[in-house]
C-alpha cells in the first residue's frame, strides 16, 4: 500500500499547488504530467493520483461546500490551506471510493496533517472527516 500512501501523498501537493497559483488542479495535473514524461528527474504520476485528482476536481463544488458546513469555527478561505487540501483529498476518496476502507482514508490524512500542518491540525482533521464518515450515506447528492 506504499504505492496508494505516495499516490495520496502527490495528489495532496497537486491540489496544494493549485490553491496556491490559484490555478485549475486539473491544469496542475497536466503540468505534473508533462513534466514526469520529459524530465527522468521526476516521478511518474500513478493512477491513483491522477483519480483522487480527477474525482477532487469533478465534485470540488460538494467538496467545499461539505468542508465549510462542517468545520465548526472555520470557513474555508480562513482555514490553513494544507488543511483545506488534505481535507478535499480525504473527503474525495472517503464518499466517493468505495474500495478503500474509511478507516485507511482517515488514517493516511491524519499522518499527511502531521507530516505538513501543524501540531493542531491531525485532530481537526481526524474530526472533520470522521464526522464526514459518519454522515457518508447521505453526502453523495449531486
Amino acid at each position: 500500500m506504499a504505492a496508494r500512501n505516495t499516490a495520496r501523498k502527490r495528489a495532496f501537493q497537486i491540489l496544494f499547488e493549485g490553491d496556491q497559483r490559484q490555478t485549475d488542479v486539473l491544469t496542475v495535473l497536466a503540468d505534473w504530467i508533462r513534466h514526469s514524461r520529459t524530465d527522468t528527474r521526476q516521478p511518474p504520476v500513478s493512477e491513483y493520483t491522477m483519480q483522487l485528482v480527477e474525482g477532487y476536481a469533478e465534485h470540488a463544488v460538494r467538496i467545499d461546500e461539505l468542508i465549510a458546513q462542517y468545520a465548526v469555527g472555520w470557513t474555508l478561505d480562513r482555514m490553513p490551506v494544507v488543511d483545506r487540501n488534505i481535507l478535499r483529498i480525504g473527503a474525495y476518496e472517503l464518499i466517493w471510493v468505495d474500495e478503500t476502507p474509511d478507516a485507511v482514508v482517515l488514517d493516511e490524512m491524519v499522518q499527511l496533517a502531521k507530516e505538513f500542518s501543524t501540531d493542531e491540525s491531525p485532530s481537526f482533521v481526524n474530526g472533520l472527516l470522521g464526522r464526514l464518515k459518519d454522515l457518508k450515506p447521505s453526502l453523495r447528492r449531486e
